[in-house]
C-alpha cells in the first residue's frame, strides 16, 4: 500500500513488536536495541507521554530469554532466621524434552514436594493400607451372606468406627505438619517464571521498600509451635523478579536516597538478601541468602529529577548505559505523518473497544499533532495526549453507533475532551468578560491585554496589566513596583522595563514610583513574556497615550528594545480570539509558530521585531503616538 493511500485504518498494518510501534524517536530506538544487546542501564529523561515506559517495555521484550531462572527458599536446619537460596533454570535443555508444556523448574520442584508430602513421604501410610484392608474386608463380609442376623450391625458399628479412626489420623497429621511436629521441608517458590518467552518486565515506579527489595512477612503465632516457618514466609521484591530482565522506575526521584543507594548496591552486586523491612516485624531477624538481582534498570523521569537523583546511582548508569532525552517534536514530513496514521491504528488495536478511523478523521488528527508541536513545520511527539483525543473520537463514535469514527466525531472530541486547563482559562476568560476586567473595544491609558499560558502550554489565558505614574517617594531614586504574584522571572523581566524606559523615553526614572498591577492573576505569573505588555502599560501612564483594548500582545523584550520569541503562541492566539479581541502582537521570531487550523483568519496576527513596531499597532492615533515613537527612533537608529 503507497503511503496516504487508504480509506480507513483497518487498512493499516500494525507492527508485533514494541521497538517498532515506537514512532518519532529515532535516536533513542538505536540505543535501545544496542542496550538490549549488551545488557546496558538506561536512563531516560523527557516529557511526559513521549514513550519512555514504551521503551522500557521493548528492551525487555528484545532480550533473550534462554537464561530465565526460578528462586526457590528452602528452611535451614542450622540456622532457620537465614533461609537457604537455591536457583534452577526456568527450562533446563538436559531436563525438558521437546514439546513439553510450559512449566518451568522452580514449579516442578515444588509440585513434586507437595505431592510427596501429600503420599507421606513418597508412599502410601502403612495405617492407612491397613485400615483400609480392614474395611474392605468388614464389607464383604456383611455382602457375602457368611454373617447373618444382628452380627451385620456389629460389622456395620466397626467400620463406621475405622472411619472415624481415620479421619482422625489424618487430621491429626495434618495439624502435627502445621504445629511444627514436622519440620516443613517443602521449598517456596518466590521467583517463576514459568510461561514467559521474553525477559522479564517489571514496573516498579512508586514501590515501596518491600515490594521493591523484598520482605518478610510478620508472623503474629510465634510461640507454642504455631508459627510459619520463616522461609514460607519470604516474599521476593521487584529486583529479583527482574532477574536476567528489565526493572523499570519511572519518577526516579520518587525513590529516597536510601532506596537509592540499596538499589545501586543490587545493581554491583547482582544480587542482594532478603530481610524484614520494618523493624517492628518479627520478620527483620530473618536474612536469606543473597538472591539473584541480575537486571537491567531503566529509569525515567524529567529534567528536574536528576537534581534529587543519588550521584553515585547516576554515574553507575553513565559508566555502564546511556542517558537519553527525548524528543519532543518531529520534522513534519510525508514519512512522520505516515507514522501518525500508523499511531492511530496502533491506539485503536490496543483499546480493543473504538471503532476504526477514517481518513479525514486522522488528517484531523494530525493537524492537531501540529497546533501541540507550538514550532513551525513540527509534528508533537506527546503521543499520551494524542492518544487521549483518539480514544474520545472513538467513544463519540460508538455512542452514536457509527462504523467508523468520522471528522466531526473528532471536532466533537476536541471540546469534549478538554484539558482541566483550557476549560479553566475559559471559565477565567468569561468572568472577566462579564465583569469587565478587561476590555475588548475602545481605548484606555496605561491599560494593556497581556496572553499567557496555564499548566503544560496547552491553554492561553488574557492577562490584564495595568499601570500608574506617581512622583517619587523617595527623594534619592524612583522605584518600579509590580504586584500579582509574581514569580522569580516574571519580577526580573519587569526589572528590565526601567532600562528600557530610561533609554527610550529619556526621562529621569527617579523621579517618577511606576506601579505595574496584573490583574487578578490568583494562579501566579512566570515567565518574561509579558515584557512588551508591562513596558507598552508604564509607557502609556507615563506619556498619557490611549491603548487599543482590541490588541492582545505577547512577547519578551531585552534592554535594548528587541522583541524576542516566546512560548505557547498558539495556544496564547486561541485565548485571545475567545476572548474577542480584533488583533495579536506575537514577536516577529514566532511568526512561523501559529498553527490555527480552522480557526484561521478569526483574528489580525502581527508580528514585531522591536519595541517601535508593538507602539505602532497599539497606541491610539495622534500627535503624543508620533512624538513617543520618534523619539524612541531617534534613540534605537
Amino acid at each position: 500500500m503507497e503511503k496516504f493511500d487508504y480509506k480507513t485504518t483497518e487498512e493499516i498494518k500494525v507492527p508485533e513488536k514494541l521497538i517498532d510501534q515506537v514512532i518519532g524517536q529515532d535516536r533513542a530506538v538505536a540505543i535501545i536495541k544496542k542496550a538490549a544487546k549488551q545488557r546496558r542501564n538506561i536512563l531516560l529523561m523527557g516529557s511526559p507521554g513521549t514513550g519512555k515506559s514504551m521503551l522500557a517495555q521493548a528492551m525487555a521484550e528484545l532480550m533473550p530469554a534462554e537464561e530465565l531462572e526460578d528462586v526457590l527458599v528452602y528452611p535451614n536446619p542450622l540456622d532457620e532466621n537465614m533461609p537457604l537460596v537455591r536457583v534452577v533454570k526456568t527450562y533446563p535443555k538436559d531436563r525438558l524434552p521437546p514439546g513439553a508444556p510450559d512449566i518451568g523448574e522452580g514449579r516442578r520442584i515444588v509440585e513434586e514436594a507437595r505431592m510427596k508430602r501429600m503420599t507421606g513421604g513418597g508412599g502410601l501410610s502403612p495405617s492407612f493400607l491397613i485400615l483400609s484392608i480392614l474395611v474392605l474386608l468388614l464389607i464383604y463380609l456383611a455382602f457375602s451372606g457368611m454373617v447373618e442376623g444382628e452380627n451385620k450391625w456389629v460389622i456395620a458399628a466397626a467400620v463406621l468406627g475405622l472411619f472415624v479412626f481415620g479421619a482422625a489420623m489424618v487430621l491429626a497429621s495434618g495439624v502435627s505438619r502445621r504445629v511444627g511436629v514436622f519440620e516443613s521441608t517443602e521449598p517456596k517458590l518466590i521467583v517463576d517464571n514459568s510461561g514467559k518467552k521474553t525477559a522479564p518486565f517489571v514496573d516498579a515506579t512508586g514501590a515501596k521498600a518491600g515490594a521493591l527489595f523484598g520482605d518478610v512477612k510478620h508472623d503474629p503465632l510465634q510461640s507454642g509451635g504455631l508459627g510459619t516457618p520463616p522461609h514460607l514466609r519470604v516474599e521476593a521484591g521487584a529486583i529479583h523478579r527482574s532477574n536476567k530482565g528489565v526493572l523499570f522506575v519511572d519518577e526516579i526521584s520518587s525513590l529516597g536516597p536510601k532506596s537509592q543507594q540499596e538499589l545501586l548496591t543490587a545493581m554491583q552486586e547482582k544480587k542482594y538478601p532478603i530481610t524484614g523491612q520494618s523493624e517492628l516485624s518479627s520478620g527483620a531477624i530473618v536474612k536469606t541468602e543473597p538472591v539473584p538481582a541480575d537486571f537491567v534498570l531503566v529509569a525515567a523521569g524529567n529534567l528536574i529529577d536528576i537534581q534529587k537523583m543519588h550521584p553515585a546511582l547516576r554515574s553507575r548508569i553513565r559508566g555502564y548505559g546511556y542517558e537519553i532525552y527525548m524528543d519532543d517534536t518531529m520534522p513534519d514530513n510525508e514519512e512522520n505523518r505516515w507514522k501518525l496514521v500508523r499511531f492511530v491504528a496502533q491506539e485503536v488495536k490496543k483499546d480493543g473497544k473504538i471503532p476504526h478511523f477514517k481518513k479525514e478523521a486522522v488528517d484531523e488528527i494530525i493537524e492537531e499533532a501540529r497546533r501541540r508541536a507550538g514550532r513551525k513545520n513540527r509534528l508533537s511527539l506527546r503521543f499520551r495526549e494524542l492518544g487521549g483525543l483518539v480514544r474520545a473520537a472513538g467513544d463519540i463514535a460508538r455512542e452514536q453507533g457509527a462504523r467508523y469514527v468520522e471528522l466531526k466525531h473528532v471536532l466533537e472530541a476536541k471540546g469534549v475532551a478538554r484539558t482541566l486547563e483550557q476549560q479553566v482559562s475559559q471559565q477565567v476568560i468569561d468572568l472577566r468578560k462579564d465583569y469587565r476586567v478587561f476590555l475588548n473595544r475602545g481605548y484606555a491609558v496605561g491599560k494593556v491585554n497581556g496572553l499567557a499560558v496555564m499548566g503544560d502550554g496547552s491553554s492561553g489565558i488574557i492577562m490584564p496589566i495595568v499601570a500608574e505614574v506617581t512622583p517619587a517617594s523617595s527623594k534619592s531614586e524612583g522605584k518600579l513596583i509590580a504586584t500579582g504574584k509574581l514569580g522569580k522571572i516574571a519580577r526580573e523581566a519587569v526589572e528590565n522595563v526601567s532600562a528600557i524606559i530610561k533609554k527610550h523615553i529619556g526621562k529621569d526614572v527617579s523621579q517618577y514610583d511606576m506601579h505595574v498591577q496584573f490583574l487578578q492573576t490568583y494562579e501566579g505569573v512566570e515567565g518574561d513574556s509579558a515584557s512588551i505588555s508591562v513596558a507598552l502599560a508604564v509607557m502609556s501612564a507615563m506619556e498619557g497615550v490611549a491603548v487599543d483594548q482590541s490588541v492582545a500582545m505577547t512577547g519578551s523584550l531585552s534592554v535594548r528594545g528587541e522583541v524576542l520569541p516566546v512560548g505557547g503562541v498558539t495556544a496564547k492566539i486561541e485565548a485571545a480570539i475567545d476572548a474577542g479581541m480584533k488583533k495579536v502582537i506575537i514577536p516577529k521570531a514566532n511568526e512561523e509558530d501559529v498553527y490555527l487550523g480552522r480557526r484561521k483568519g478569526k483574528i489580525k496576527i502581527v508580528t514585531a521585531s522591536n519595541i517601535i513596531d508593538v507602539l505602532q499597532e497599539s497606541l491610539k492615533r495622534g500627535s503624543k503616538k508620533e512624538r513617543l515613537i520618534e523619539k524612541v527612533r531617534g534613540i534605537i537608529s
